[in-house]
């Protein structure tokens, strides 16, 4: 088995059926709240960073003369942008001094928000999602990540009265 196979696939993950993309966002979830445990918001931030680069990486060698630019056994990008989303909460969760599992309706809004930006696509996230390449495989969920992360800080804020008037 290749290297970069292990990585696009998030250690087979992405061959789970049905709907490889929630399988790798939900292996996404538990390996961002041990990511927090060791080190906090900083070294999810970094492993996110990390995974986007080795994504693109594995997938331009796993993508390599194939038909299909994004099968869907690939699934890094979604651990790359479950990453994104979640970052708001370990950030609340610092600031809050509260432990992780104490926000857990900020867990099920990245994991729902992020899912539902990848499978529409709107806006930029399509756009990314259109490029073809192993770059586009990569960023139309960074941008999803970042549009979930966004809705996450809203519902955040809507949640806790900052938005009152």
């Amino acid at each position: 088995m290749r290297l970069s196979h292990l990585v696009a696939t998030v250690g087979h993950v992405g061959h789970l059926r049905p709907a490889p993309g929630t399988w790798g966002s939900l292996a996404a979830l538990p390996l961002a709240w041990a990511l927090h445990a060791l080190a906090g918001p900083w070294l999810l931030a970094l492993a996110a960073l990390a995974a986007f680069a080795a994504g693109w990486w594995a997938t331009a060698r796993e993508t390599a003369g194939q038909d299909d630019p994004d099968p869907s056994v690939i699934v890094i990008d979604e651990v790359a942008g479950q990453w994104i989303a979640f970052l708001p909460v370990s950030i609340g969760a610092v600031w809050a001094g509260a432990p992780l599992t104490a926000l857990w309706p900020g867990w099920i809004a990245a994991f729902v928000l992020f899912r539902l930006f990848d499978i529409l696509k709107p806006g930029w996230v399509g756009r990314a999602d259109r490029r073809g390449d192993a770059l586009g495989v990569m960023l139309d969920d960074v941008v999803a990540g970042i549009f979930a992360a966004l809705g996450v800080v809203l519902l955040a804020a809507l949640s806790h009265g900052v938005m009152a008037l």
